[in-house]
């Protein structure tokens, strides 16, 4: 392709030949002669133009070059075969080559070849050269009577001209796709790269044709073995090792539930999706705090959730990328050189990209405006959970809802936490090693009753919060244990009575925990201590101070929140929930991956072909239940979405005041299911429910849907994005979206695989 910049330069982009000049040990293409260092063997099929760098008079002066070189190389060989003739160099050599045949002579042959080739490349170029002047000159005219098109389609095609005259320099990725200053340029970098102006009419457009079906999809196997997970996620870092030592210590258990799962499954097709997981905390550029720290008392929970994940995605049978590092990031996504404003210069290869907040602001740094195209594929893991106030950028700045990690209005579901903290995001868990009836006996046979283990593994975390008194008052029960890194003497944090171990390796520390009363973790008779806000929460996107069980966990043995005084009894099976289990994660896992979409848009009900005064908008799809408590979608609907979970599991029911939709739910053994609200945020709803509405507004409030009794005001959700299980107030009483859930599995609903 040959193209004509503002002054008239000829550019050649991809052409057919490159013509390099002659030195010593290479020239332009082929095999090397023996005693010159000198490629010789130059065919037209084998070099190609330089591309962009050259114009009229530097194309030809390279050939006249190239020409002379060959010139004084034949001289060269001329001399040499003079030479050959006049000596006894070769006589032993007769008998192989006749003497009209030497190798000199067939070398000689060879670079006249050559020289008639790059003659005729040269009569090639120079045409192909004439006709782009002449071409030239008719679209440098074209290009200097561009103009802004006034298109109602394109309202903001002339802001984006205007930012693009001052700013184009700014960022070489703009040259990259052949942005060159002029006006032409800037408005097919417009309308062809982004999106903002409509396409010129004198670009070659190609007629757009029926694109075939695409073919069908490779369908996702469970995998036998993890030898080849071990090789995606990498070496050369002490987190890697961690990580790929929890997936050996982990692999029978893994292979056990695949095998179960596929089973109930029973040979459902499922489609195989390509997956980039992309740490973005073990990055260089996040700064990679927690690879030196492994060995020293740093946070292993997240890498522990890493871990899991990809062994999960694994053996569902996924295609699957693994990145810890920017550089391999980039490369994976397509990002054109430069500092990240333009779009990617392909399509998304991914279905999905399960990443956390570092890896999504890399992301949202170097994809441009293709992340906003492409964050509906993204799965972020968020260990303490984003609540809707907290995500919403615009809601939470006007409300002063603060947080270091929030702002970024996703889907709520989109983010996936460590522990079902609200549903509102969705569960993604991790699991915990299983235990054989031989092993449970074991560990009911060691319980030491009046054994507690703390789990805080730098001295820094005991200092946050007064936990002193707490534990204090705990020790006149219990003899406390606990786990903190140190290299030479104890540290000043821990408190005296406190009898520490040291940084324990993780068989070690799970036999300590197997001994205790209390402790956190899981499996365990007991619930955790609890985390004090101040040291977890108060970066972190939600309103809640504490770690909320879920309803599998509820009456598992200890009280929600462990007070001074546990009630366990002294034996106690060793519990674990089925959600924590290798079986229960890959159900979930798989269940997220083959139903949750957050890139089509949601079905709505079908507006009524006319509107009578009697019926403003389309009726309710939701009926009272036989008991006349609570809503729930009526068989005689006529119509039913394209929902996950099913609408058949939702249930409406009002909350009293001061109470969250997810305290709601629970009250009625039920689990708040925020997909469900646009079914519910509607004034006819109130009305099926008798609460009276003298006036019905539509507001920003992540409480909406809901009621104030007092003064008879119904309040209607304005922002999709602020539908929300969580927050309350004494004011309102709120509509709630509840649904069944599965035993031991709280993330879905009964009929949700």
């Amino acid at each position: 392709m040959i193209t004509v910049n503002a002054d008239g330069k000829i550019m050649v982009r991809r052409c057919l030949v490159t013509l390099r000049p002659f030195s010593r040990g290479s020239c332009g293409a082929g095999a090397g002669v023996p005693g010159w260092g000198v490629h010789a063997r130059l065919a037209v099929s084998q070099v190609s133009l330089c591309a962009a760098v050259m114009g009229a008079l530097e194309s030809r002066g390279v050939l006249r070059r190239m020409s002379d070189m060959l010139e004084m190389l034949m001289k060269r060989m001329d001399i040499l075969a003079r030479l050959e003739n006049s000596t006894d160099f070769h006589k032993g050599d007769e008998a192989r080559f006749p003497l009209d045949r030497s190798p000199a002579a067939g070398l000689m042959e060879r670079i006249q070849a050559i020289a008639q080739n790059v003659s005729d490349i040269a009569i090639k170029v120079d045409q192909i050269l004439r006709n782009s002047l002449l071409n030239g000159k008719g679209m440098e005219g074209r290009r200097d009577q561009c103009e802004v098109p006034r298109d109602p389609k394109y309202p903001d095609c002339a802001g984006k001209v205007e930012w693009m005259r001052a700013r184009w320099t700014s960022d070489p990725c703009y040259a990259f796709f052949g942005v060159d200053g002029t006006e032409c340029s800037f408005l097919i970098y417009l309308s062809e790269v982004e999106w903002f102006c409509p396409p010129l009419p004198w670009r070659n457009h190609t007629v757009a044709v029926p694109s075939p079906p695409p073919p069908p999809r490779a369908q996702a196997a469970f995998r036998r073995d993890l030898a080849r997970l071990l090789e995606l996620i990498g070496t050369g870092k002490e987190s890697l090792s961690f990580m790929k030592k929890r997936i050996r210590h982990l692999a029978q258990q893994w292979l056990r539930a695949a095998r179960r799962l596929e089973q109930r499954l029973a040979g459902r097709q499922r489609d195989q999706k390509h997956i980039l997981v992309h740490i973005g905390f073990l990055t260089e550029e996040s700064g990679d705090v927690f690879s030196p720290r492994v060995l020293k008392g740093g946070p292993l929970g997240e890498m522990v959730q890493w871990a899991d994940i990809l062994a999960a995605l694994f053996m569902l049978g996924h295609s699957l990328r693994v990145t810890v590092s920017l550089k391999e990031l980039q490369s994976h996504l397509g990002v054109p050189p430069g500092r990240g404003n333009c779009p990617l210069t392909s399509p998304l290869p991914f279905d999905l990209i399960y990443t956390d907040y570092h890896g999504l602001q890399q992301m949202k740094q170097h994809m441009g405006l293709s992340f906003k195209k492409y964050r509906c594929r993204v799965r972020v893991i968020d260990t303490f959970g984003t609540e809707p106030a907290y995500n919403h950028e615009e809601y939470a700045t006007l409300r002063g809802y603060r947080t270091n990690w929030g702002y970024w209005n996703l889907q709520p579901s989109q983010f996936m936490t460590m522990f079902p903290h609200t549903p509102d995001n969705s569960f993604m868990g991790f699991v915990s090693e299983e235990l054989n009836q031989t092993e449970k006996q074991l560990i009911k046979a060691n319980k030491v009753s009046s054994m507690a283990v703390v789990y805080g593994k730098e001295a820094s975390i005991w200092k946050v919060g007064g936990k002193e008194k707490f534990l204090a008052i705990l020790n006149k029960y219990m003899e406390i244990h606990g786990t903190v890194y140190y290299e030479t003497q104890r540290p000043p944090e821990v408190p005296a009575f406190v009898k520490n171990h040291g940084l324990l390796p993780q068989h070690e520390f799970q036999q300590l925990l197997r001994k205790a009363k209390v402790g956190e973790a899981i499996p365990g008779p007991c619930p955790p201590l609890p985390k004090h806000p101040e040291a977890f929460h108060s970066p972190h996107p939600g309103s809640r101070l504490r770690y909320s069980p879920s309803p599998a966990q509820m009456g598992q043995g200890c009280p929600q929140l462990l007070p001074v005084l546990c009630s366990c009894p002294s034996q106690v099976d060793p519990y674990l929930p089925y959600e924590y289990t290798c079986e229960g994660m890959l159900e979930r896992i798989h269940a997220y991956i083959q139903h949750q979409d957050f890139c089509t848009p949601s079905s709505l009900p079908p507006s009524p072909k006319t509107k009578t005064p009697a019926m403003q908008s389309p009726p309710s799809p939701l009926a009272l239940s036989p008991n006349s408590t609570h809503l729930v979608w009526s068989p005689s609907a006529g119509w039913a979405p394209q929902a996950w979970p099913p609408v058949a599991s939702l249930q409406v029911w009002v909350s009293e005041p001061q109470h969250t939709c997810t305290e709601t739910c629970r009250r009625h053994g039920l689990v708040c299911e925020p997909t469900f609200f646009r079914f519910l945020n509607k004034e006819e709803v109130f009305l099926q429910l008798s609460i009276t509405c003298d006036s019905t507004e539509y507001e920003m409030n992540h409480l909406y849907p809901a009621v104030a009794e007092n003064v008879h005001e119904c309040y209607l959700q304005k922002e999709p994005l602020l539908f929300s299980c969580a927050g309350h107030h004494a004011k309102y009483r709120r509509l709630c979206p509840c649904r069944d859930f599965r035993q031991g599995q709280v993330a879905l609903c009964r009929d949700c695989l």
